[in-house]
């Protein structure tokens, strides 16, 4: 669990090899060389799987590193966007009509 950026907790985060990552800031002075490198990765959402691979940091080290920036406020984490396997038969029947009578 990850608590929010004000601290209190209430907005905790789950930490899983899918979950996206998104830089909020460009890299303060005093950041580390690894969030130096991880908020220039992630100026388009990545998963935690391949920023590890990136930055070649066991996925225990990313999560520390990943729960300190977002309690600083440098990152934001959200779940991945599911995408349904089957797309609905009506909907399809109807976009396959549409193009018929075109």
């Amino acid at each position: 669990m990850v608590a929010g950026p004000d601290g209190d907790g209430e907005r905790d985060a789950d930490l899983d090899l899918v979950t996206l990552i998104v830089a909020r800031a460009d890299p303060p002075p005093s950041a580390t060389p690894e969030q130096s490198a991880l908020l220039r990765l992630c100026t388009t959402p990545l998963s935690v799987a391949e920023l590890s691979a990136y930055l070649n940091l066991p996925f225990s080290v990313m999560t520390v590193l990943l729960t300190d920036m977002l309690a600083a406020g440098l990152v934001t984490a959200r779940a991945p966007i599911v995408r349904q396997s089957v797309a609905d038969r009506s909907l399809l029947e109807a976009v396959m009509h549409g193009l018929q009578r075109l």
